[in-house]
């Protein structure tokens, strides 16, 4: 798991209006927001200017809140910005938009989830995505040139320098989850053979360093690198010292282009990195990765693997309309649908047994709710251990007889626990022997089920993540019910 350490490394440089800002201060933001939107409202469809009459059935503030609006937005650090946004209703969401300076689109963009800056590209105009994307650097256009229209993007491109068109084809070229789509292309390089006080007059004449510069890189004058020159070595150094005396010649960590995000983010992690060089295969300096790189990709990472495992399809704008909110959450509720019918017929095929002893009616669901719950507990833990690398395929008879002992002796002493109670509420022996079985046979099932699903999904190509806790609960349901009430049906009738 990522440490705490590095999610905070990773935030990015607020304002200094917004520096610092605490939880409960962003918050109090959004509460203004919304209270300046309730305040003195007129109709869109009287507003004179006709500046919104694309939203005819908007409600919106008069000119003087707006005023407030504007200068509270102009305060908020991009992030900030993006979290009101998102927490505002559509009608809302686009009048604020409206507001934003339209020089800081672009960072807010980048901020926004993936759904709700579909909502507000939307509204924009193509005058104004231009200026938007064209406020962006290399990698940060990049990042956002899948949600922007392909015209979009060739003017946008037609307007960037040679080595801006070059940094962009390959920042776009990398896999989504590669090091490569991540790369920072703004970073400080120096060469070993001058002096420290050159390199300090070269970062003055600088208006601010990249974000998260915590070295500089070393190259030769072909653009291979050479080394790191850490800024505790620049500034404790004698600045009449040359790079090459100071300078640490192998870098403690490089990464390709190539390489897999998910390994960068545990090195970044490992080894406590802020910064690190990304190089070709002839050691060519391309870019850097961050730390607030690795920090958005991780939090994406886990915010999708969150939604797979509900079997979400995909993020999704909690204020978006009820198509795309149907669109997005059919088809695993479409199985879930099929296998809750097949517990049900599981349980209409006992009709008989239930009705002859009514208290297996009231202790079933017992047995397959503390199946499905420790089958969770065991899909996470293995999907957890997948997404870091811990587990490979070669160790899924191992963790197998693990997972089983773990239920095994989970199903003893709960069951014999339910089978207690069980035997005390109803006054049978027998019975509290079969729940005693069918919750231990039941733990077995869904220990079995949680290395399974996400192991044979890993091994088929697919997702581990998609659908586990639907598939898991399908499962320890219709096969808890099925051992209770078989048992039940051999044993007490």
């Amino acid at each position: 798991m990522i440490s705490e350490e590095l999610l905070h490394a990773g935030e990015q440089p607020l304002s200094a209006e917004s520096a610092g800002m605490h939880p409960d201060e962003l918050q109090q933001h959004l509460r203004d927001v919304q209270d300046l939107l309730a305040r003195s409202r007129v109709r869109a469809e009287d507003d004179e200017d006709g500046e919104h009459e694309e939203i005819p059935a908007l409600v919106l503030p008069s000119p003087e809140h707006a005023g407030e609006l504007r200068a509270l937005l102009d305060t908020l650090h991009p992030a900030d910005i993006a979290y009101i946004l998102e927490a505002l209703p559509l009608e809302e969401r686009r009048y604020v938009w409206d507001l934003v300076k339209a020089e800081r689109d672009g960072e807010i963009l980048l901020e926004v989830s993936d759904a709700v800056r579909e909502s507000l590209i939307e509204t924009m105009a193509p005058h104004e995505l231009k200026a938007a994307a064209e406020t962006l650097d290399a990698d940060e256009l990049a990042d956002l040139a899948p949600d922007l229209p392909p015209e979009i993007i060739q003017d946008v491109f037609k307007s960037l320098s040679s080595d801006e068109r070059e940094q962009l084809r390959a920042a776009m070229s990398y896999p989504e989850d590669s090091v490569g789509a991540l790369m920072d292309f703004d970073l400080v390089t120096v060469r070993e053979d001058v002096s420290l006080e050159v390199v300090l007059r070269y970062l003055r004449r600088f208006e601010e360093l990249p974000d998260h510069t915590d070295k500089l890189f070393v190259i030769d004058r072909e653009e291979h690198l050479a080394g790191v020159l850490t800024l505790e070595a620049l500034l404790i150094s004698d600045p009449d010292t040359e790079v090459s005396e100071v300078m640490r010649r192998e870098p403690k960590i490089t990464f390709s282009p190539d390489d897999d995000a998910g390994d960068a983010a545990q090195a970044f992690d490992r080894y406590d990195l802020v910064s690190a060089p990304v190089v070709d295969r002839n050691n060519k300096l391309i870019g850097r990765l961050t730390v607030g790189d690795v920090v958005d990709f991780i939090r994406e990472e886990t915010e999708a693997e969150m939604l797979s495992h509900a079997g979400l399809r995909e993020e999704e704008d909690v204020f978006a309309s009820v198509w795309d909110s149907l669109k997005n959450r059919w088809a695993w509720l479409a199985i879930n649908l099929v296998t809750a019918f097949i517990a049900s017929r599981v349980i209409g095929a006992f009709e008989g047994s239930i009705e002859k002893l009514v208290a297996l009616a009231a202790l079933m669901p017992i047995v397959a709710g503390i199946g499905g719950n420790s089958g969770n507990q065991t899909i996470t833990m293995i999907v957890r251990a997948i997404a870091v690398g811990q587990v490979e395929e070669s160790a899924t008879k191992r963790l197998l007889k693990k997972e089983l002992t773990v239920a095994l002796c989970n199903g003893v002493l709960w069951g014999g626990l339910l089978g207690v109670l069980a035997w005390w509420l109803y006054n049978s022996v027998s019975l509290g022997l079969v729940m005693t079985a069918a919750m231990t046979l039941n733990l077995l099932l869904a220990a079995c089920a949680g290395v399974m699903i996400p192991m044979l999904r890993q091994k088929l190509g697919a997702d581990p993540a998609v659908g586990g806790s639907v598939m898991i609960t399908a499962l320890t349901d219709s096969g808890g019910f099925f051992i209770f009430l078989g048992l039940a049906t051999l044993f007490l009738l």
